[in-house]
């Protein structure tokens, strides 16, 4: 494609969105932009650093300062979430030369993988479980689950965007729940919101904005600002972490337990209490390898698995075969909306996997709702992250949410990572 072909395709696309607001999946974005990846892959950067995903496990005592087994692991589950950052978020940039939109997965697209961690064998076997359970509205469900450590994580992200001005805002609905049972101990994640800029030149990019949390049930909370580069100050990917002893400290700054400041994709101190004095390197994103998971070769692959199901496309979309890209996305496009209208002319719907809804507003006890309340986050399915009491919260949302279901996966016989 000439680049006065690809600037008119780029100019008619922003037109397209200049009044968008809904899901990303229905956005028909030019080929030059499109990755060759499916969005069902993201979950697996939640897993990309074994070694701190699992760290806390080793963590069973105090410092030698005296700071408690529990404050350890809340920080070390701190640079676990900024570590998968990221990858989250810059990947594409890095790869692709600018962020990319990824392939939109079909209701009940599967991704699953393995981190074998040969390396450590303490760590054992890490196995990722990704599931499209929705399509409109799109959902991606997962879970990595450790069994020789007593280590799991689950969730699901939903998204919708808006344009303004000339950037994309996305909200990101869904959270991560993440559970050491050796200390029988859970961490609830919320997402923070983001936007795309640069795409008045066609050169997008990713920048977090907003708060994210991270509620243990210890008690200890983190709460992560984001910001990024101003008009005429600031860094990009710029962020500001705060860890209290329990949430209600949280209104107040100077009950810090302790400070991280930098750069998600760079480099992080930190520092005890509010102040930078005595600041020490906190995470550095430069130096950690990223161990990509082991992914079964394509012809082992179920059909609904990921990139079996998607490598006409993928390859059309790394040669640059625009016309192919078109022709192998419709295919597999039209053939599940046929596959729709057969359930809805048969009145049945299709089957999810390893995942379920679960609908809380009967009022169902558990660990996210006890975590919830905690944090006074909204249990209802609004932007991850809405306390209650927020303007978005006064709405009429459900509070219906996607939880792995252990037993589905163990009676599995079908496909195995």
């Amino acid at each position: 494609m000439s680049g006065y072909a690809a600037s008119s395709t780029w100019t008619s696309f922003l037109k397209s969105v200049a009044s968008f607001n809904g899901d990303l999946s229905t956005l028909t974005a030019p080929p030059f932009i499109l990755s060759p990846t499916s969005l069902s892959e993201y979950s697996q950067y939640w897993g990309e650093h074994p070694d701190l995903f699992l760290g806390p496990n080793f963590i069973t005592e105090p410092d030698a300062e005296g700071t408690s087994a529990e404050q350890l692991r809340m920080l070390a589950v701190t640079k676990w979430f900024i570590s998968t950052l990221k990858s989250q978020y810059c990947s594409r940039n890095e790869s692709m030369g600018t962020e990319k939109k990824p392939l939109n997965p079909f209701l009940g697209e599967l991704f699953v993988g393995k981190w074998e961690n040969k390396e450590h064998p303490d760590f054992g076997e890490t196995v990722l479980l990704s599931e499209q359970v929705s399509h409109h509205p799109p959902v991606t469900a997962y879970t990595i689950i450790n069994d020789k450590n007593k280590t799991s994580l689950q969730g699901y992200n939903q998204v919708k965007a808006s344009i303004s001005t000339a950037s994309l805002s996305v909200k990101q609905f869904g959270h991560a729940l993440l559970e050491y049972g050796k200390f029988n101990e859970q961490y609830l994640i919320t997402l923070p919101p983001l936007h795309i800029e640069g795409m008045l030149v066609a050169s997008p990019f990713v920048e977090l904005e907003g708060k994210a949390y991270i509620q243990s049930s210890s008690g200890l909370l983190c709460v992560v600002e984001f910001s990024g580069r101003g008009y005429f100050s600031g860094k990009k990917n710029s962020f500001k972490a705060r860890i209290f002893q329990k949430p209600s400290d949280a209104s107040d700054k100077e009950k810090a337990l302790y400070t991280i400041t930098g750069q998600w994709s760079g480099t992080s101190t930190i520092s005890k209490g509010k102040s930078k004095k005595g600041e020490e390197l906190f995470y550095d994103a430069s130096k950690l390898r990223v161990e990509h998971l082991h992914v079964k070769p394509i012809e082992e692959q179920h059909s609904l698995e990921s990139r079996k199901a998607w490598k006409k496309v993928a390859d059309a979309v790394k040669g640059g075969d625009f016309s192919q890209i078109h022709q192998e996305k419709s295919a597999l496009e039209n053939a599940q909306r046929d596959l729709r209208k057969q359930e809805e002319a048969e009145g049945t719907k299709w089957k999810r996997r390893w995942f379920v809804l679960e609908d809380y507003t009967a009022g169902i006890n558990d660990k996210f709702t006890s975590l919830a309340s905690n944090l006074k986050l909204s249990t209802k399915n609004v932007p991850s992250g809405t306390l209650v009491g927020d303007k978005e919260d006064k709405k009429e949302h459900s509070a219906a949410h996607w939880r792995f279901k252990r037993e589905l996966w163990d009676s599995e016989k079908e496909i195995k990572a």
